[in-house]
């Protein structure tokens, strides 16, 4: 059940947020598990919901064109960054005239934890519980890696709402159920908790195959190291945590040949991601991650759909190749 609020909160906070950098060894100054502290480049603000009983806050940003042409983006975002990583691609938009919706999901970024479990459905209905919130009837939806999954959902369950949907180095393209076994949530806690910045930052380059300058992933270190310091600190971790375990227990690879909307899968050649690889048996790691070739098999079966792959780059497509995204995106929305 999603109840709404009449009550919207603005908080300026206006940064470049992939021009910070940190030296890997500088105290950290802590933030809290909403991202307090961690700037966004445009002004967020709150949407009361209530999910499973419980009163939550969902962030997001709404940026309107100087010139609009009456369409509507909404942006979702991948698991291990903020919203804030979309700066370039909400700009792009802007400027093209879309008015761009850019949501924090619960359980992420500026949004609250959750004290239950993270649900790809929940995260659907809050996302249309915002849009009409909002007074938005039908929205082109750019989504990125986890975003994906979640795109899938909401072209799925509300058909009705989507005019075109980009699929951005989407995961779920497979059932990753059918390769790793089942890990308990403790383990992951624990195994998580243990992770350190420089881990981080090694494993989100490695897994992502990431072509950006170390600075340029710097913020993504801070906005889930600087937390640490937070006293709400194992709210946070449980759930990022029950973000990992909705990825394998809710896959969307069995519904995404079934979407009629018009849709566009933009992968970069090199991605290769697969979450949860190093738990899978070692026969089976191979055959996993095979992104570019999921996408370009789904489009095949779809009524309404093509992938394009992009040499050279990673899981970061629209920060690795900024003017082939651009060319891509504005052509399959029609601008």
């Amino acid at each position: 059940m999603i109840r709404i609020l009449p009550a919207t909160l603005a908080a300026a906070l206006l940064a470049a947020p992939l021009t910070s950098a940190r030296a890997a060894d500088a105290p950290r100054e802590p933030y809290g598990i909403a991202l307090e502290g961690f700037a966004y480049p445009y002004p967020v603000h709150l949407l009361p919901v209530v999910n499973d009983g419980e009163p939550l806050s969902m962030a997001y940003m709404d940026v309107a064109p100087a010139q609009p042409n009456g369409r509507t983006v909404v942006l979702l975002h991948g698991r291990n960054f903020p919203s804030s990583y979309w700066a370039p691609v909400i700009k792009m938009l802007s400027e093209a005239g879309f008015r761009v919706v850019v949501p924090d999901q619960i359980g992420f970024g500026k949004s609250s934890k959750p004290s239950g479990e993270l649900h790809f459905d929940t995260l659907a209905r809050n996302t249309i519980a915002l849009l009409d919130h909002l007074k938005i009837d039908k929205v082109e939806i750019i989504a990125h890696s986890l975003g994906g999954m979640l795109g899938v959902r909401i072209a799925r369950a509300y058909p009705d709402r989507v005019a075109h949907l980009v699929l951005t180095a989407p995961i779920g393209l497979e059932d990753y159920r059918l390769y790793v076994p089942p890990t308990p949530t403790e383990k992951i806690i624990e195994s998580e908790d243990k992770l350190t910045a420089d881990g981080y930052r090694k494993q989100l380059v490695t897994n992502y195959s990431i072509k950006l300058p170390p600075e340029a992933i710097t913020p993504f270190i801070d906005a889930r190291f600087n937390i640490k310091g937070s006293p709400d600190y194992p709210r946070w971790l449980h759930a990022f945590v029950s973000s990992g375990q909705m990825i394998y227990r809710e896959p969307v690879a069995h519904e995404v040949a079934l979407i009629t909307e018009p849709t566009l899968f933009i992968m970069g050649a090199d991605d290769h991601n697969a979450p949860g690889r190093p738990n899978a048996p070692e026969a089976l790691r191979g055959k996993m991650g095979q992104n570019a070739e999921l996408a370009k098999a789904f489009a095949a079966k779809m009524p309404n759909a093509r992938a394009e792959v992009i040499p050279d780059t990673g899981h970061l497509v629209f920060l690795e190749a900024p003017d082939k995204y651009k060319e891509l995106v504005l052509d399959f929305l029609g601008h």
